[in-house]
């Protein structure tokens, strides 16, 4: 079983800047990639940045690129996603998940793709 637990949400003013972090624990803890991903209400649970574990190859959603980074420290089983110039509308529940042994980087956009998640933590972004 793996156990995963974000911090770092918060309440920031827009063009603020925020640094999320998910550590991962488990007896064995081994995952193919990380991800992020973010439910405003109402909405689905859509993709934001995702990074595979052993090469670090990167995913960012549209929305996000040139203002977010996601990276990680295989020694602490973390993996960290810095916010920068947050926008209104980046306003919702963010929550880090793993991909234990997909093995397929063309899929780490779809939330199906994981198989543990966090209990999230709430971004909220004033204007």
């Amino acid at each position: 079983q793996v156990q995963l637990v974000e911090s770092g949400g918060g309440l920031v003013q827009a063009g603020g800047s925020l640094r999320l972090s998910c550590v991962g624990s488990g007896r064995t803890f081994s995952t193919y990639a990380m991800g992020w991903f973010r439910q405003a209400p109402g909405q689905e649970r859509d993709i934001v940045a995702a990074i595979t574990w052993t090469l670090g190859v990167t995913y960012y959603a549209d929305s996000v690129k040139g203002r977010f980074a996601i990276s990680k420290d295989n020694a602490k089983n973390t993996v960290y996603l810095q916010m920068n110039n947050l926008k209104p509308e980046d306003t919702a529940v963010y929550y880090c998940a793993s991909d234990r042994n997909s093995g397929n980087y063309h899929n780490l956009h779809r939330a199906a793709e994981y198989d543990y998640w966090g209990q999230g933590t709430q971004v909220t972004v004033s204007s």
